[in-house]
């Protein structure tokens, strides 16, 4: 789809349209709001580059969920490094300190008395987990293709691409004649990553396989004439013993030419095509239960798939893939830039604003998130699915104080509801490790879950007390239940997710403290992630976040019992502790304080890249513009007092934080500054640094929030669209209540704008500072235009 200039060409742009159904997508019967030109629609879902990856950050991802490959696309040697989201070190344990619950009180005492570093050193001892780190997530090794006679220095003509619409990574190049096509995709429907490495000329395709693992426990062997089976076990993590089985199966199918063995590797000689299968699997079936086959899953997987041409494969998977990632399409107009390769166009958005490269970031991110997160597979985590070290940075866990919530921000909002299954799976998981953990550190009813967790679905506090004794986690993910029901209103899941949202309240109605002082309950010990306050310690009672979230969590359970008809009496008790909740407070800067008390300025880092007391204007909304227009400002100063460069996560985290503020152009520079190369590797990955996929997913967040918005029962269009972005169109978008919208805009202003409705009712829709009460009816698209919303 690239000229020898590097543009893409009209012809192939026209193709890549029409494949695609041209530039608009029918959502639910809706017509597109506006349409982009073809090779517009090409430039924003293609990566392209002039050069093979150097480094892994370089490298393509593609991902069916369960199962990624990093695609490096080199010439004469092509590396696959490979992952499988069950693949940890470690196996089952419960990491619980027994001397935990007896030593609290001591722990609540110290922090209420003002001796924080003396709550902290004890706490340090006596409170946190045993082991003190959790295990890691791990890769499963490389496919190494070599081709040989193939040398980088003769070979022309050079590209490699990641369609993000057709979910394949090419590689194409010409050496000696011979025109070379290598194209990579990562299938759900067969469970195989599948390879084809082709030659415009018979015969010409010679290929070397071999695969390897950092895993010591294991072994490579040729199994028959065609397939390469690497086993073995997990290794011990943490000092929690290795309790996992895994396997690999890479089967090789040849179109002419002979396949043969050598050693542990396989070769391929003068074949006129080539067909690489790769299945993996563990034993893991629960964070309890390791009794999985690897070898007859990959078996039956690779048997199944070799029956299927790669064409097929290709297309199932494309068609696969088209069904999610389609139902959104972003046009922010057009620009020089999409003319240059990818990692040119990130180096050139320092000196230059290029919103395409902005729509090109935010349709990776929907990408990544479909490739990372599917039903059957883990919940994206650190680093969504690719990983290509055995001792990742932060264990590639989940960190669950931020990191994994906002991996999961884009998922409602741009039409990605089933990329949620494994994140709800999660919870029910934590809800039965945290219920031993509350009844074992705690001597609460209910479950609880701290600052991390990783494939065992460990809850207790790790790392140290000034990081990890933060007990909100659970509750935290326990609000994306609540939004999943609440953009979808399907009354049976919120059924099955209620158990998990009231033992959550349980914890707490247990576990809350009597503030000595003011009377009011508060969370003891706990800390406002990950920052220190600036008086010896991170340890405090009633961080502004704690509040927040208990907030969300106890009104949704309020919200649920009502709407199911059940435990009335809870719901008092939950209802009479909500009201008793520290209040959040207002400092003398005029910023929202941190702390139950006026620290901010003094804090050991005002700068800090979390900003973990702006919980309430975004992702809740109990701070508003125009409910709460004092918080609002306090937030606001808060937000002037941090500054907009952190890293990549905490850096997508302010753009959601400024696009509530209604600031479009404020937010749209932290963008800029996102979308650099400072926060963004040339493989379009979040440079944290090094790499965390949740600036990519808090990317994609922010730029919906400055196109559309749906918190307090009000469907705000355009609510902080920047001057950078005078025209385009969104279409697809999702709105909590059951609505899908399109809008466009021309010159700043709204152009249009369709709505359609899953259920019956009114719903309030705003632009300019002028709401309109809507009736709609399911299925039926109702066409808003400006006109609509001019004040009478």
């Amino acid at each position: 789809m690239i000229d020898e200039s590097g543009a893409v060409t009209r012809r192939e742009a026209v193709a890549l349209a029409l494949a695609s159904g041209g530039a608009g997508v029918v959502v639910a019967g809706l017509p597109s709001a506006a349409a982009a030109t073809p090779a517009q629609a090409a430039s924003e879902t293609l990566l392209w580059y002039t050069r093979p990856a150097a480094v892994w950050t370089e490298a393509l991802p593609v991902g069916n969920g369960r199962i990624g490959a990093m695609v490096f696309g080199g010439i004469g040697a092509e590396r696959l490094q490979l992952n499988e989201s069950s693949l940890w070190g470690g196996g089952p344990y419960d990491p619980v300190n027994p001397q935990a619950r007896a030593s609290l009180p001591e722990v609540r005492r110290l922090i209420f008395a003002g001796r924080y570093a003396e709550a902290e050193a004890y706490a340090q001892a006596h409170v946190m987990a045993m082991p003190l780190k959790q295990t890691k997530y791990k890769s499963v090794g490389d496919l190494a293709i070599t081709m040989p006679g193939v040398t980088d220095a003769q070979a022309k003509d050079y590209r490699r691409a990641l369609d993000l619409d057709a979910a394949e990574a090419v590689t194409r190049f010409t050496h000696d004649g011979v025109r070379f096509t290598r194209t990579v995709v990562a299938s759900a429907i067969d469970q195989v990553i599948a390879v084809r490495i082709a030659a415009d000329t018979p015969g010409k395709v010679s290929l070397r396989l071999a695969l390897t693992t950092g895993m010591k426990e294991s072994s490579v062997v040729v199994e028959g004439r065609n397939t390469i089976v690497l086993s073995g076990r997990n290794e011990p993590d943490e000092g929690i013993p290795a309790a996992l089985r895994f396997a690999a199966r890479v089967r090789v199918l040849a179109q002419g030419g002979t396949v043969a063995a050598d050693g542990a590797a396989l070769t391929v000689s003068h074949a006129d095509s080539v067909t690489v299968l790769i299945a993996m699997a563990t034993s893991y079936r629960r964070f309890d239960d390791v009794g999985g086959d690897p070898d007859a899953i990959t078996r039956a997987q690779i048997a199944a798939a070799s029956g299927r041409s790669f064409a097929r494969i290709a297309a199932d998977t494309s068609a696969d893939h088209r069904r999610l990632f389609r139902r959104v399409a972003i046009d922010l107009g057009a620009t020089p830039g999409r003319a240059l390769p990818t990692d040119q166009r990130i180096a050139a958005a320092v000196t230059q604003d290029d919103p395409g490269l902005a729509a090109l970031y935010y349709h990776y991110g929907r990408y990544l998130l479909i490739g990372s997160s599917r039903p059957g597979g883990q919940a994206a985590n650190l680093q969504g699915l690719w990983n290509e070290s055995n001792n990742p940075p932060w264990g590639s866990k989940y960190t669950i104080n931020i990191n994994t919530e906002m991996n999961y921000w884009p998922a409602e909002t741009t039409n990605l509801a089933e990329c949620v299954e494994p994140l709800v799976r999660l919870v029910r998981d934590l809800s039965v490790t945290g219920g031993r953990t509350a009844r074992e550190m705690y001597g609460a009813r209910g479950w609880v879950a701290h600052h991390n967790t990783d494939l065992w679905r460990a809850t207790a506090p790790i790392d140290g007390a000034p990081y990890g004794l933060w007990p909100l986690g659970g509750a935290w993910l326990c609000t994306h239940l609540w939004e999943h029901y609440d953009f979808h209103r399907d009354a049976a899941f919120l059924a099955s997710v209620y158990p998990l949202m009231r033992g959550a309240c349980l914890f707490f109605l247990d576990t809350l403290q009597v503030d000595p002082a003011s009377g009011h309950l508060v969370t003891n010990p706990s800390l406002s992630p990950e920052n220190p306050h600036g008086h010896g310690a991170s340890l405090i009672f009633g961080p502004t976040m704690d509040m927040e979230i208990l907030r969300d969590l106890f009104d949704q359970t309020i919200a649920a019992a009502k709407i199911l008809g059940t435990d009335a009496a809870l719901a008092g008790e939950i209802a009479a502790a909500r009201a008793k909740l520290l209040p959040l407070k207002i400092g003398s800067a005029g910023q929202l304080q941190e702390w139950p008390f006026d620290w901010d300025m003094g804090a050991e880092d005002i700068h800090h890249r979390h900003v973990s007391h702006l919980y309430g204007l975004f992702p809740s909304d109990q701070i508003d513009l125009d409910r709460t227009p004092a918080l609002a400002a306090a937030a606001k100063r808060s937000l002037e007092i941090r500054g907009d460069r952190a890293t990549g996560w905490a850096t997508a985290w302010r753009i959601n934080l400024w696009a509530r503020l209604r600031d479009g152009d404020h937010a749209h520079e932290i963008l800029r500054f996102l979308l650099g190369p400072e926060r963004t590797y040339p493989n379009l990955f979040d440079a944290h640094p090094p790499f965390q996929i949740d600036g990519n997913f808090g990317g994609t967040s922010g730029m919906t929030e400055m196109l559309l918005q749906s918190q307090g029962g009000v469907i705000r269009l355009l609510p902080a669209l920047p001057k950078a972005w005078p025209s385009g169109s969104v279409r697809g978008l999702c709105a909590r209540g059951g609505y899908t919208l399109d809008i466009a805009w021309r010159d700043g202003a709204l152009a249009s704008a369709t709505i359609v409705a899953t259920r019956a009712g009114p719903a309030t829709v705003r632009y300019g500072g002028v709401s309109q009460r809507i009736e709609l009816v399911p299925g039926r698209p109702v066409e808003l235009t400006r006109a609509r919303f001019r004040a009478a």
